[in-house]
């Protein structure tokens, strides 16, 4: 059985039910509660009820955390992601799922790293696939049908060295990581098309951030590979540059008020060109190690902000909250505030802030432990600023500092 609405065994139709009630806390918070959306996770664990429990409980976090359901309207990227990111939605294929183009040989990771951060990459992606998402229930309701995954087409000309850049397949993985997490059977397919005699290289530092479910849908064209479009997707839905008939209304074959393609990005977008970075305070973090700086927040809505950049490496980077009570507690032990991710403030250093909905010690985390080689020089300000109605006298503090 496939384990879809309609073709369930017994036993998946059993889960099927438990797994229902077992998450009836964070249903709610779902984008979805059919039957159809429900099954994706089950598939996406083989069936395992206590495994797509804890997938989905983490997505409700995740989606708190990132606050994807209004990402689309509160949120907009960077002007150089909007300008240099090459890709979009155009058409649909022949079931009525729409259709992304991801076009690599434009693309300047290079540039577009030391113009914006990791972060605002990822929050990118998450807007686009939101937008997808939307997209497919827009076409659910106009055919009659479910419509739960998208085609993608992956145009790798002109694929080369500076796509293999450590940092931008870095950043790519935590992508492709992030999606296999959060949209699970997101994917119909993946065409793959004017593959480079590069491409097996690339594929390999990347395919293992991949399930092997996703790695199945994986489809390299050959030199027909137009045809082979065709014959999932209708040509009035193909731009003509694809081998179809759509075009702009201009008449554009590439349709490019849909599909943007990038290109090299001007350095008057680079960070560090335009940002003397110069900050008080200054710390090496060895190599497997860890830093802490704790700040009493002594009021509600106090806004806690930082701002760092390492020297030559990535660093971890996170914010937690403990007792007051309890100054040997352990990070692992302390309520999470801000997941640690490993930001590329060595490219572009990180300015960012947090309304602190409870008093409390809150922990800044800067995270090496990871690396087994390299220590790293971290530059920063933390800063506690009061709420406007707030009086307190007391001077924002240093901070206390603990290295692990």
């Amino acid at each position: 059985m496939s384990g879809r609405v309609g073709d369930l065994s017994p036993k998946q139709a059993k889960t099927l039910t438990e797994f229902r009630e077992r998450i009836q806390d964070v249903l709610p918070s779902l984008p979805a509660q059919h039957d159809h959306y429900l099954l994706r996770w089950l598939r996406a664990r083989n069936f395992n009820l206590q495994k797509s429990e804890n997938m989905i409980r983490k997505h409700v976090e995740f989606r708190k955390q990132m606050k994807v359901d209004t990402i689309i309207t509160d949120w907009k990227p960077p002007e150089v992601i909007e300008k240099y990111v090459s890709g979009g939605m155009c058409g649909y294929d022949r079931e009525g799922s729409p259709i992304w183009y991801d076009v690599i040989g434009p693309l300047d990771p290079k540039g577009l790293l030391l113009s914006a951060t990791k972060q605002d990459f990822l929050k990118t992606k998450i807007r686009h696939i939101e937008m997808l998402q939307r997209e497919c229930r827009r076409q659910s309701e106009k055919l009659g049908k479910n419509i739960e995954s998208i085609t993608l087409i992956y145009d790798c000309e002109g694929l080369g060295l500076k796509h293999i850049w450590k940092p931008a397949i870095e950043t790519y993985g935590e992508i492709l990581t992030m999606y296999e997490d959060n949209y699970p059977e997101g994917l119909k397919r993946v065409l793959l098309i004017k593959a480079p005699k590069m491409f097996p290289m690339a594929y390999n530092l990347i395919k293992h951030f991949l399930c092997e479910e996703t790695r199945r849908k994986i489809v390299v064209l050959g030199s027909s590979w137009q045809e082979a479009l065709r014959k999932h997707i209708d040509p009035d839905q193909l731009p003509v540059v694809y081998g179809g008939t759509l075009t702009d209304p201009d008449g554009d074959p590439r349709c490019r008020t849909m599909i943007n393609y990038g290109g090299n990005v001007p350095k008057s977008y680079y960070v560090q060109e335009s940002l003397k970075v110069q900050y008080d305070s200054s710390v090496t973090i060895s190599r497997g190690s860890s830093l802490q700086l704790e700040y009493d927040v002594a009021a509600p809505s106090s806004l806690l902000r930082w701002q760092f950049a390492s020297d030559g490496a990535d660093i971890g980077f996170g914010v937690y909250r403990r007792a007051k009570d309890s100054r040997s507690q352990k990070v692992a032990e302390m309520m999470q505030v801000l997941p640690s991710e490993r930001y590329n403030a060595h490219l572009v250093p990180e300015d960012s802030c947090l309304t602190c909905s409870e008093p409390g010690v809150y922990v800044l985390c800067f995270d090496n432990s990871y690396s087994v080689l390299q220590s790293k020089k971290v530059s920063y300000n933390v800063e506690v600023i009061p709420p406007a109605d707030e009086q307190l006298q007391t001077p924002c503090g240093r901070g206390d500092v603990r290295l692990q």
